[in-house]
């Protein structure tokens, strides 16, 4: 509902008050009287107010002396000045003081309505163009705020890349290390239980580093990353022996069949980290003695990737969370405490910025099925 405009009338003849108020509150204003300066000025300090209508000639002073305490109140507040004695030096010093027009007595409703609607006009258009002013210096100041949080997102993303291939490095090779120690040499028992416990805990290392590096990475690369036509099988073949010897340290049968090496447009490292997440989760959630199955086929003009384990499932209300940063399902954290939770979320959106989709189809303790797609780029395609 619009709030009714309130005008102030200060004159001390009866007449003229009366005579204000019958014309402008059926025009729908709301009107407040006062018969002398100091009434006026209380109205001023106590009442919220569009327009001021004063005389000049006030029983206890001139009424051009409420413009100043007005203005002080509301800068936008619009004062006019009725008089019967205008003068050229009055209206110099009205017009200094703030006044916005004057009305001769005596004068007709039609000029009452007229001055005064065009005054509440102004009133309004200098309102409306604070209001904007104060929105465009909000979208100012919004907008070098989030120039800021850019500025340190980019310098927090240049830490964890550099964080990340400081480690990253090292800890695979020491991986590599421990699986050819294990895989090679015929070991006691317990120096073989030994290593496999170092293998395992490396191994959540690696994932933690690997998941910090691919965050950033994703990050920095996904809007605009560098693509190419290539085998999506390449990727995974590039990954197979570290990840066979992952699957054999901890007694888990890894199936791979590639029924087709489609080519898709994308940036292949990270498609590999793809292929890299998926089926290094699926080894990390499954028991020894099961099974990961891996595939890559084709279908409707699509790259179908496939990862299937027999391992510790997702529950449906987990299944719904899966791809958010950081959030990891509680079997999940029973099994590997030391997780990130970024894995799958990274998979995810590398996958859509490479305009595919992925999804999970899964039950608590019977395993979990990945199912990614990618655009096939046909040969001779640009």
């Amino acid at each position: 509902m619009k709030t009714k405009s309130r005008i102030l009338v200060v004159d001390d003849e009866v007449g003229i008050r009366r005579g204000c108020q019958r014309v402008l509150e059926p025009a729908g204003f709301a009107v407040v009287l006062a018969a002398t300066l100091q009434e006026g000025l209380d109205q001023i300090q106590t009442q919220d107010l569009d327009l001021v209508l004063t005389d000049v000639m006030l029983p206890d002073g001139r009424g051009i002396d409420l413009l100043p305490p007005g203005h002080d109140k509301d800068p936008d507040l619009i004062c006019v000045v009725i008089t019967g004695y205008a003068t050229i030096e009055l209206a110099v010093e009205a017009m200094k003081l703030g006044a916005y027009d004057f009305i001769a007595k005596p004068f007709n409703s039609d000029l009452l309505l007229m001055t005064v609607q065009q005054g509440l006009e102004k009133r309004h258009l200098s309102l409306e163009a604070k209001r904007l002013q104060a929105i465009e210096e909000k979208a100012a100041r919004l907008t070098e705020e989030k120039r800021d949080l850019e500025q340190r997102d980019r310098i927090k993303t240049e830490f964890m890349l550099t964080v990340g291939y400081e480690l990253h490095n090292p800890a695979t090779a020491v991986q590599n290390y421990l699986l050819e120690l294990v895989k090679g040499y015929n070991l006691p028992d317990r120096p073989r239980q030994i290593v496999r416990q170092a293998i395992e805990r490396n191994q959540d290392l690696l994932g933690q580093v690997d998941g910090l590096l691919s965050l950033a990475v994703t990050r920095e690369a996904l809007v605009m990353p560098q693509r190419q036509v290539f085998a999506l099988a390449d990727a995974l073949d590039k990954l197979l022996p570290l990840l066979q010897a992952q699957a054999d340290a901890k007694d888990i049968q890894l199936r791979v069949e590639c029924r087709q090496r489609p080519l898709v447009c994308a940036n292949p490292d990270q498609m590999g980290r793809v292929w890299l997440h998926l089926i290094a989760n699926a080894i990390q959630y499954t028991p020894a003695g099961g099974e990961i199955a891996v595939s890559l086929d084709t279908a409707d003009g699509q790259a179908v990737g496939m990862v299937t384990d027999t391992g510790i499932g997702i529950t449906p209300e987990d299944q719904a969370r899966v791809f958010d940063e950081f959030y990891r399902a509680p079997q999940a954290r029973e099994r590997a405490p030391r997780g990130t939770g970024l894995g799958l979320p990274l998979v995810k959106r590398i996958i859509e910025g490479h305009d595919g989709t992925i999804e999970v189809v899964s039950s608590a303790g019977q395993g979990s099925r990945f199912t990614f797609r990618l655009p096939v780029v046909t040969e001779g395609t640009s």
